[in-house]
């Protein structure tokens, strides 16, 4: 049996959509002190970096970015760690960024190192969600919603600054 892949979202199309979170993160922080993006390591900061970058190109808040690193296999086992100083990020937005939101499971745990901060709002931004959520994660800003079944599996490619794809198979 061979594996069909389709293309979801096509270069262009991925670039519109990460300057239309850009300005709907805009809009809903407007007059904050700063934005931290902060996105999983993988394809999650990738897609945190392109943010962070349009961002930058139409906003006047300032802005920064940290990597999250998490076992997504065994979030409970291991530590959760954050690339800068926690304390650097008191009194900010944090947007946790990711590719693609299936169940949840990744961005709940990945919360975890900002509950000892006081933060001035937490939110969520993912280019794909698949809607499968199991744990109560709720992304602020969406790229685009995607019906799958539980079988199929979405990649996101934004390795390539030329061809940048989401694909299903």
């Amino acid at each position: 049996m061979s594996l069909t892949t389709n293309v979801i979202l096509s270069h262009e199309q991925i670039v519109q959509k990460i300057r239309r979170i850009a300005f709907e993160v805009y809009e809903d922080n407007f007059g904050v002190k700063e934005i931290v993006f902060a996105g999983i390591k993988g394809t999650g900061y990738s897609f945190a970096e392109l943010l962070k970058g349009e961002f930058d190109k139409i906003a006047s808040i300032p802005s920064d970015i940290t990597k999250i690193t998490i076992d997504k296999t065994a979030p409970l086992q291991t530590f959760i760690e954050v690339d800068k100083d926690l304390k650097e990020m008191e009194g900010k937005v944090i947007i946790i960024v990711d590719d693609v939101l299936n169940t949840g499971r990744t961005l709940a745990y990945s919360i975890k190192p900002f509950l000892g901060i006081k933060i001035d709002k937490l939110q969520v931004a993912v280019l794909v969600d698949r809607g499968y959520h199991k744990f109560p994660v709720i992304p602020s800003f969406i790229g685009y919603e995607l019906s799958t079944t539980v079988k199929q599996n979405v990649e996101v490619d934004l390795s390539d600054q030329i061809r940048f794809s989401v694909t299903l198979t």
